[in-house]
């Protein structure tokens, strides 16, 4: 006799690792009146999979904001093979949003409260000129900066520091302490990457240290100015906030 078992579909916590071209969204977060990833996403899910799963993002962007690796997680009903997954939501997004990879975690895995640190990377263009093809991919500083004053100053960022002095207006967080795991500064060619490692970031922070580290390049403050200006704990002491098109 054969018995007729229907099988039972598990809720299953899916973890996507996605990189975009942040130049025409309005960061990550849903918005009433602007287009951003995470809504890119729903709709992308919609169409794979028949509904509009709560996507978790381990954390927003800005408008105009890259991503190379950001990760988020959502819940489905669903046996869709893990394996066809991201090539199945990425023929439904535009070209500027990419799933890198797709794997199964456990179920009380959660984007962001699970994620350890974060690292952000700021791109400036350093060439003469500037890049017509890079424009919305970086920032252009045309005076050579000193990357070696850069390297210097940077490391005074490294620790457990209260950054109110690199944070802008609006920011929501209670306390602005922050502990940077890793900070450099490289030359790559004709850019200069600036790269901060951290358990968190405040309002804009990563786009004022970069602005600040600019400063320093230009030779307009020197390294040893850095830890005054954290001290002060106050947002005019520190360098101006970088636009959004270099920030990764």
């Amino acid at each position: 006799m054969k018995l007729n078992i229907k099988k039972e579909i598990l809720k299953r916590n899916l973890l996507l690792t996605i990189k975009y071209d942040g130049t025409n969204y309005h960061g990550w977060q849903i918005q009433k009146n602007a287009l951003t990833v995470q809504e890119m996403f729903q709709k992308a899910l919609y169409r794979v999979i028949g509904n509009y799963p709560d996507i978790k993002g381990c954390s927003r962007t800005d408008a105009g904001v890259h991503a190379l690796g950001q990760v988020a997680n959502f819940k489905i009903d669903s046996d869709f093979p893990i394996e066809k997954m991201a090539i199945a939501i990425n023929s439904q997004l535009k070209k500027s949003i990419r799933i890198k990879k797709t794997e199964e975690v456990s179920q009380e895995f959660h984007s962001r409260y699970n994620c350890h640190s974060k690292t952000y990377q700021y791109v400036i263009d350093n060439s003469e000129q500037g890049s017509a093809i890079y424009r919305g991919l970086s920032y252009h500083v045309s005076q050579e900066l000193d990357v070696e004053k850069m390297q210097k100053a940077v490391t005074y960022f490294v620790g457990e520091h209260d950054f109110s002095s690199f944070k802008s207006s609006g920011t929501s967080s209670k306390s602005s302490v922050r502990i940077i795991y890793d900070a450099n500064v490289e030359k790559d060619g004709e850019k200069v990457k600036i790269s901060l490692t951290g358990n968190g970031f405040l309002y804009n922070m990563v786009r004022i240290i970069s602005g600040t580290l600019v400063e320093v390049g230009l030779n307009n403050i020197e390294p040893e100015d850095i830890p005054k200006k954290k001290k002060k704990k106050n947002r005019q002491m520190a360098g101006k906030t970088l636009p959004p098109q270099g920030l990764f």
